[in-house]
């Protein structure tokens, strides 16, 4: 399984940023997909996930600004990110896992991650 990010960068506050995953090795449809963000000196945050049926899961911190989406046939995940915030500044992470039913809260127990791509809010 390999996971690879992108789309992250810098923008102000209440300005907006999609990341993409590009996802290979697995089949991409049947897996459990989420983000998970990490900030330094903070604990790791799940951020939000989707099933492999469209089902999507939210941390209450992101619920309402932040959309998780998938294209299978491109095998792809996306993370719409809108009225970004200084908090949300971290380094984001997409995951998978061939289990399903994840929650947001439970997506840094996924088993696959890709390595990363910077949001900077300021």
């Amino acid at each position: 399984v390999q996971l690879v990010e992108s789309g992250g960068g810098s923008v102000q506050p209440g300005g907006s940023l999609t990341l993409s995953c590009v996802g290979s090795g697995y089949t991409f449809s049947t897996y459990s997909m989420g983000w998970v963000r990490q900030a330094p000196g903070k604990e790791r945050e799940g951020v939000a996930s989707i099933d492999s049926d469209g089902g999507t899961s939210y941390a209450d911190s992101v619920k309402g600004r932040f959309t998780i989406s998938r294209d299978n046939a491109g095998k792809t995940l996306f993370l719409q990110m809108n009225g970004l915030k200084s908090e949300d500044t971290a380094m984001y992470y997409c995951t998978a896992d061939a289990g399903k039913y994840y929650t947001a809260a439970r997506v840094p127990d996924m088993d696959y991650w890709g390595p990363g791509t910077q949001v900077t809010v300021s």
